[in-house]
């Protein structure tokens, strides 16, 4: 089965619409960069580990040597998985900015990349996090998906998205051991009511 010539261009399309999401995603915290932050009360370090990881799946979706051939499809020869694939990591990025920028907004002065607590912390359970505990690793898994479905071989694909995983799952114990210290029963209801990462799953 072959793939017409404009079925070609769609992962083209989708590459570049996922780069301008990479563009408008880091712009998000580089705009929370700005915005006075609450004086520091207690911090984990636990969390930088989990940071590594978490850039050690970036890395092979977007560095390592198993790319497959400049905006190859995925699966040579099926036409309809080239469109679904390329529309899916299109929608998967676009959703991911917006649910970033919502959280990232929420937090307002409390956002760091570290697991911190700030004087006058506050336990945050609207907007993006009603939904889960942590929108932005979501948001940040998101936009992993969606660069290694239209750069990646599934064996680094799933292989970044595990690490990627172990990772995040590193800074939500580091960052919820806090959380559980500063807010107690409060924290603890929170986390029977809605889910950690992704819903259904954790």
């Amino acid at each position: 089965m072959t793939i017409s010539a404009a079925a070609l261009h769609v992962p083209i399309a989708a590459f570049y619409t996922v780069i301008a999401c990479w563009f408008i995603f880091l712009l998000s915290f580089v705009l929370r960069e700005r915005i006075p932050r609450g004086r520091e009360w207690k911090r984990d370090h636990t969390a930088l580990l989990g940071l590594a990881l978490e850039g050690i799946g970036y890395y092979m979706v977007w560095c390592q040597p198993l790319q497959r051939k400049q905006f190859a499809p995925l699966v040579a020869g099926s036409e309809a998985l080239v469109w679904v694939l390329s529309v899916l990591a299109v929608a998967v990025a676009v959703a991911s900015v917006v649910f970033v920028d919502a959280a990232c907004r929420r937090l307002g002065k409390q956002w760091a990349l570290a697991a911190r607590l700030v004087e006058d912390h506050s336990l945050i359970q609207d907007g993006p996090y009603r939904f889960v505990r942590n929108p932005i690793y979501l948001g940040m898994l998101g936009m992993l998906l969606a660069t290694g479905l239209l750069r990646t071989q599934w064996i680094a694909l799933l292989a970044a998205i595990l690490i990627f995983i172990a990772g995040t799952y590193i800074r939500i114990r580091s960052e919820e051991r806090l959380l559980r210290e500063a807010f107690g029963s409060r924290f603890e209801e929170y986390t029977r009511k809605v889910p950690a990462l992704i819903p259904g799953v954790y």
